[in-house]
């Protein structure tokens, strides 16, 4: 399998107020969404919002109530100023807030919020990973065997 991650799928409990969120935080819906599912363009990926009975139908999972999932998602900026920018316009757009921004045991600066069904993100600034010109991670290139 390609080491990518090409969309990632939330499902959610009601998919007009999900929309409703993530265009409060800035991002644009697609001209590809339709009714039962809307798409948002990402620097390199798609966030796709899908109704969750019916995602789990489709997997053929059971629809587990809503929860920590041992899954969160990330948004890394490019400072703490940054991430407290993001971390309020969240919160504004209704996110609930988990964990407010604040240095942390690895070094970075980060919080947590949770959207309206439930879905952790992360909301970070990692000075060991740098974003390039595009805004994409930039991680540091494998070690080399001794």
């Amino acid at each position: 399998m390609d080491n990518r991650i090409c969309i990632v799928t939330l499902g959610v409990s009601d998919l007009p107020r999900a929309r409703t969120f993530y265009e409060r935080l800035g991002w644009s819906a697609s001209a590809a969404s339709q009714d039962a599912v809307t798409f948002f363009q990402g620097n390199g990926t798609v966030l796709a919002l899908f109704d969750r009975a019916a995602l789990a139908h489709d997997a053929r999972a059971a629809d587990t109530p809503a929860g920590f999932s041992g899954v969160t998602l990330a948004c890394n900026m490019p400072g703490k100023a940054e991430v407290d920018a993001l971390f309020a316009r969240a919160l504004a757009a209704g996110a609930k807030e988990l964990k407010k921004p604040q240095n942390v045991f690895w070094g970075g600066y980060s919080g947590y919020v949770a959207d309206p069904d439930g879905h952790i993100w992360e909301i970070a600034y990692n000075p060991f990973f740098p974003l390039d010109g595009t805004g994409r991670v930039t991680l540091p290139p494998p070690a080399t065997p001794a």
